[in-house]
């Protein structure tokens, strides 16, 4: 299979350090709207054809493959299917945007504590949601943060923006933060996100190389942790979807595809390539 088009220097050469040495190699990647199309009903998102096989593929070479994302880790890894996979056996999955991380090989979560104020929110939304003419909003709560959707609704991106002033009101009543995406609102603790997490599996690994993965907003604090690894001789691929058509993101990505089959042919490349080393 050929090399996917790279646009970017970086990019390239982050490519082939990986191919070099996939042993120093961590391949992390985002599951909504990468590994699985993005849907109305968040319980009902599941892989892609192939995602699975070639996250298992390269777990065979790199030193780490990871899932992060912004689910409770349980429910990532139940909608994933990865339990059930045996090539993915040393599979991580940092779940609550690293909060917390669950481990394939011994099945089990560790998790830091959850700040006082998601319980507060959890208590005041209903009342800000019916206050505010959008009680139908959808409101995903994943224990240690409360996600507002309004795609389900009559007026969506109307809807999105009504809430936006009264959510950021409650965050910061609550010592929370307001993190926007592909119409949704994410009430979630400070000092937590896709960049923090990613550095500490960078970190705990010891990884000189990494392909990333994302497709939302809340993807651009990885991407940028990756860049600021990048100055400091962090070897990188970004890998960007257009399922939420996150301006920012697809700008700043060295490899743009459409949708999660196109990341499964990007991740099948790579494979091949190192394979073929």
């Amino acid at each position: 299979m050929s090399t996917p088009v790279i646009q970017t220097d970086l990019g390239h050469a982050g490519w082939q350090a990986i191919v070099a040495d996939p042993a120093s190699a961590v391949i992390a990647t985002d599951f909504d709207g990468v590994l699985s199309p993005l849907v109305e009903d968040p319980a009902r998102a599941r892989p892609v054809d192939g995602a699975l096989d070639a996250l298992a593929r390269l777990a065979r070479s790199v030193r780490q493959v990871a899932i992060v994302t912004g689910r409770p880790a349980l429910v990532a890894t139940e909608l994933t299917g990865v339990t059930g996979h045996p090539g993915l056996g040393g599979l991580v999955v940092l779940g609550h945007y690293g909060l917390e991380q669950w481990e394939a090989s011994t099945g089990k979560i560790t998790s830091d504590p959850v700040p006082p104020g998601v319980a507060v929110a959890r208590e005041r939304l209903p009342e800000l949601l019916s206050v505010a003419g959008v009680p139908d909003a959808f409101v995903e709560d994943k224990e240690s943060s409360l996600a507002v959707h309004t795609r389900r609704l009559t007026d969506p991106a109307g809807a999105f923006a009504r809430l936006r002033t009264p959510l950021t009101e409650l965050a910061d009543a609550t010592q929370l933060r307001l993190e926007p995406g592909n119409l949704v609102l994410e009430l979630r603790p400070p000092g937590i996100d896709k960049g923090v997490a990613l550095r500490r599996l960078l970190e705990s690994t010891g990884a000189q190389s990494i392909l990333y993965a994302g497709d939302d907003l809340g993807d651009l604090a990885a991407f940028r942790a990756v860049e600021e690894g990048r100055r400091t001789g962090l070897n990188a691929v970004l890998l960007a979807t257009r399922s939420s058509g996150a301006t920012e993101l697809i700008e700043a990505a060295d490899i743009v595809v459409d949708d999660p089959t196109g990341v499964v042919t990007v991740l099948t490349a790579l494979s091949d390539a190192i394979a073929a080393r």
